[in-house]
């Protein structure tokens, strides 16, 4: 006797599966290449028109609630291009980087994936949460968690990053660097 398995899914849903599969798998492969300190990889996933930024986030109560992240022209962690990234990364890798040597140890984890298709075809809209975990010398041991908002767009035969936002947890970073990727 043969089995026949049907599924009850339809086209669209089994394209939306593939494509959250297919966004997860990109999402892990940049996390490993940040782990595994391939930033000339890493910086190739970018697209040439790159925004990359990480606004400032503060404490706010009452009437202020909502405005706790610092806005687009306003002071940020980080507001860099493809340039300024590949800089930071070939200074990394040259050992020049006082605060990197020896270079630190990352684990960066993704998770909470959440892909919504855009307007323009060739484009996603991806919500990920992220812990970061970064060892340094003997005793050094930073954990930065958050949230990043990426705007991916399809190049070539494959996904590259076009914009990230990342929203740290923290309104106060006690770590001693900022220089790990996120």
């Amino acid at each position: 006797m043969t089995t026949v398995l049907t599924s009850n899914l339809d086209d669209k849903t089994l394209s939306r599966i593939g494509l959250q599969y297919e966004i997860e798998q990109f999402l892990y492969e940049e996390a490993r290449m940040l782990d595994e300190r391939r930033f000339k990889d890493w910086i190739d996933l970018f697209t040439d028109d790159i925004q990359y930024w990480m606004p400032i986030v503060s404490n706010r109560m009452g009437k202020d609630l909502g405005n706790e992240r610092t806005l687009p022209g306003e002071l940020a962690h980080f507001d860099e291009d493809k340039t300024s990234l590949a800089n930071r990364a070939r200074r990394l890798e040259s050992g020049a980087a006082w605060a990197e040597t020896p270079p630190s140890r990352t684990r960066h984890i993704v998770g909470n994936v959440q892909v919504q298709p855009m307007e323009q075809e060739d484009s996603v809209s991806v919500v990920s949460a992220f812990l970061l975990w970064r060892s340094h010398l003997e005793h050094d041991e930073e954990a930065f968690s958050g949230q990043r908002h990426d705007v991916l767009r399809r190049c070539g035969g494959g996904w590259r990053i076009a914009k990230r936002t990342i929203y740290l947890d923290h309104s106060v970073i006690t770590q001693k660097s900022l220089g790990a990727f996120f």
